[in-house]
């Protein structure tokens, strides 16, 4: 079963039909909508300031999520990828992002909707990124724009996948 614990007397709250790793973490003032799934090793550290999270927000293994004290917070919109082993510290992530394996989101950066970070990518703070638009490198710059509808439509695959992923585990009776 997932460590979730309150810190601070917050509780984490969690929304239906969530899928939460047996060794994932979720700390403090954290807020998830309904379809997420939270994998193995990752960690929501709401300790020192909130986390909100919408729906159908994948958050895959090894990444962390954390904030400023009493400076920033983590706000993830909905149908968001978070790829492996990637940290997200006090930023803001649109609706239909992907987040790309390894990258860095760095605090009052801002992720605008229907757009993809690369993998390893370092998004440097108080970064705006462009809706509809490829970010990559390290710092991150704009690569190019894309279709609305191409990103969203790849972005939807994925989180739609992790939903279908989430509920092998939940057959197997692995549920939080």
């Amino acid at each position: 079963m997932a460590l979730i614990k309150t810190v601070r007397g917050f509780t984490p709250k969690i929304g239906k039909n969530a899928y939460l790793a047996e060794n994932a973490t979720i700390i403090g003032d954290v807020e998830m909508g309904d379809d997420c799934s939270i994998w193995f090793n990752a960690v929501l550290r709401g300790d020192v300031n909130s986390i909100r999270i919408g729906n159908k927000v994948n958050i895959q293994d090894g990444s962390v999520l954390h904030t400023l004290y009493k400076k920033s917070i983590v706000e993830i919109g909905d149908n968001v990828s978070i790829g492996h082993n990637v940290t997200i510290h006090g930023a803001k992530i649109e609706d239909n992002v992907l987040i790309g394996i390894g990258a860095t989101v760095l605090d009052h950066a801002v992720i605008g909707s229907n757009s993809i970070i690369a993998a390893n990518s370092l998004v440097l703070t108080g970064t705006i990124v462009e809706p509809n638009s490829v970010y990559a490198g390290v710092p991150a710059k704009k690569l190019k724009d894309i279709e609305p509808e191409q990103s969203r439509e790849m972005v939807q695959k994925i989180a739609n996948n992790y939903l279908m992923y989430a509920g092998w585990f939940k057959e197997d009776g692995e549920e939080k």
